[in-house]
């Protein structure tokens, strides 16, 4: 790419407003959405979820933001004032949070549309050429600048980011397009049972991400169309989408598709399941995700904390981690892991041995514990010798949620340890 291409993307994106919908409940990630939404759920030892397209925003260039919320929303909205407040205005920054006001009626947000047309009269104080509309809920590295561009130059009147995923992963689960020789979307399905499959490529379906770019005139009109139609759902995947292909100009953009040779990294941690394995990919020597990248960092709330501990070195009692990630404040006091993620604050005590797990702030694991492809949750402290994920029915007898895949959740809940239910 040409420098001014560069400096031609840099003039398009600062004329763009990113809408991030981050009220999303997350119901297939079952109790670890209980009490936050899906966007706040934690990531790859020190990150929420929402980090992801606030960080794409960032290094995109797209400096003015708005977090629209509703879901509990407290932990998502606390970490946001934590770690991205500090936009400044002066420069034409700013990052709004945007919750569910009652701003049109007297109603909570319907769906992903109407949550944007109850913010119009916001948007428009901001007066951006395109606004691109994104879910807070996928890992993921893109650079919108590309995308948008590509919209300006063809006088899109709506672009829709895709990739490619199996027909395994697709049926039921994502937004399925079907795009012509030039990129143009001339078919879309919400959900299907069964995906129509990219031609000349078995198995494969095109997905859409849920991000999309709109030129703003054109984005009012139809949220406005939308809102006055009685029977739609007022949702961009069921009813805005669907209505649009046959008379706009509407075009796909594939993820990776401006970084060829480059396989793309998405992914949908909307289950347990996948939540875990993209979490303990992170853990190999060369994981698809690299979040050691200083040309595309990730950022976050910054704790300030002491470093990793590791402490006892004696036969049995020797505290070690072999292919893990051991974020700051924790301490592995005598005790074993391998394959293993440490989130922040994480307390380990002697003679317990993890394996192939994920264990969230604040955990405490205590004295001969064996845990094994389990998730814990953020504030639980196991008791000495407790096992978790060696047994199936042991678990569930205990209480603890197994998945198809036989990874184990374990939440302060189950164990009668949340605050959150107290009298």
């Amino acid at each position: 790419m040409s420098d001014m291409s560069h400096r031609r993307i840099s003039q398009i994106t600062k004329k763009t407003l990113a809408l991030i919908l981050a009220g999303g409940r997350g119901t297939r990630l079952h109790e670890l959405t209980d009490w936050r939404a899906k966007p706040a759920v934690p990531f790859g030892g020190k990150f929420r979820i929402i980090d992801f397209p606030l960080s794409n925003c960032i290094n995109s260039g797209i400096d003015r933001m708005g977090i629209i919320t509703q879901y509990k929303s407290h932990s998502l909205v606390r970490h946001l004032v934590n770690g991205w407040s500090n936009f400044r205005s002066e420069f034409g920054e700013s990052m709004d949070i945007l919750p569910a006001s009652m701003r049109v009626d007297d109603g909570w947000y319907k769906g992903t549309a109407d949550a944007v047309f109850q913010n119009l009269d916001i948007i428009r104080e901001h007066k951006p050429e395109y606004v691109l509309i994104l879910g807070g809920d996928h890992i993921y590295k893109m650079d919108y600048g590309p995308m948008i561009a590509r919209h300006a130059e063809i006088d899109a009147d709506m672009c829709v980011c895709c990739v490619e995923v199996s027909v395994a992963e697709a049926a039921g689960a994502f937004g399925v397009v079907e795009v012509d020789d030039t990129g143009r979307v001339i078919g879309f399905e919400e959900k299907p049972a069964e995906p129509k499959q990219i031609p000349g490529k078995p198995g494969r379906v095109l997905a859409s991400m849920g991000n999309y770019v709109f030129s703003t005139e054109f984005l009012y009109s139809e949220l406005i169309k939308d809102a006055d139609d009685g029977v739609s759902s007022h949702d961009f995947g069921n009813d805005i989408l669907p209505r649009l292909v046959e008379s706009h100009r509407i075009y796909a953009f594939r993820l990776g598709e401006d970084r060829p040779g480059i396989a793309p990294y998405w992914r949908d941690v909307g289950t347990l399941d996948a939540l875990f394995e993209a979490n303990l990919e992170l853990v190999d020597m060369a994981p698809q995700l690299d979040l050691y990248d200083q040309d595309w960092p990730v950022y976050t709330h910054q704790q300030q904390l002491p470093s990793a501990k590791f402490v006892h070195d004696k036969e049995g009692r020797t505290g070690m981690a072999i292919n893990s990630i051991v974020s700051g404040g924790c301490i592995v006091s005598g005790a074993e892991l391998n394959r293993c993620l440490l989130f922040t604050n994480v307390r380990v005590n002697s003679y317990s041995q993890i394996r192939e797990s994920v264990l969230m702030p604040e955990v405490v694991v205590g004295r001969n514990c064996r845990i094994e492809r389990a998730i814990i949750d953020r504030g639980v402290v196991l008791p000495p010798g407790t096992d978790v994920g060696l047994d199936r029915a042991a678990d569930e007898a205990k209480g603890f949620r197994v998945t198809e895949k036989g990874v184990t959740l374990v939440t302060p809940d189950f164990l009668g340890q949340s605050l959150h239910r107290q009298r």
